[in-house]
């Protein structure tokens, strides 16, 4: 899927697959917004706003509040590709999204997904 046709998908048509892709897997839709606002800065009520209102990825990411500076610390393989090696930063963003998402409904430990910088 080209990068244009990405970016012009609603996060109002991708929202719901997220939530039934970790409730499926036995995961929380709590668990998901905590994760969703850990990437992007919004909080709960923005997200439902990104939701009602249709924006596009490429606005999605454009108006979050405060992209989290650990997400340069996810890594691994979403669509074939590595995420640490895509060189767009709005696809690099949408595809740590799909990560997170994909590790959650694994069953990894919110701990674990939600990556921090190890100190010492």
């Amino acid at each position: 899927m080209s990068g244009d046709r990405v970016f012009r998908m609603t996060f109002a048509s991708i929202y719901p697959l997220y939530v039934t892709k970790v409730e499926r897997k036995g995961r929380t839709v709590e668990e998901l917004r905590t994760v969703l606002t850990w990437l992007t800065g919004y909080d709960e009520a923005a997200l439902h706003r990104a939701v009602d209102s249709g924006v596009d990825l490429a606005t999605f990411f454009a108006l979050a509040p405060a992209m989290n500076p650990d997400a340069r610390l996810i890594t691994g393989v979403v669509c074939g590709h590595r995420v640490e090696e895509i060189a767009d930063p709005l696809m690099q963003q949408v595809r740590w999204m799909d990560k997170l998402v994909d590790e959650l409904a694994r069953g990894k430990r919110l701990t674990s997904v939600l990556r921090t910088e190890k100190v010492g």
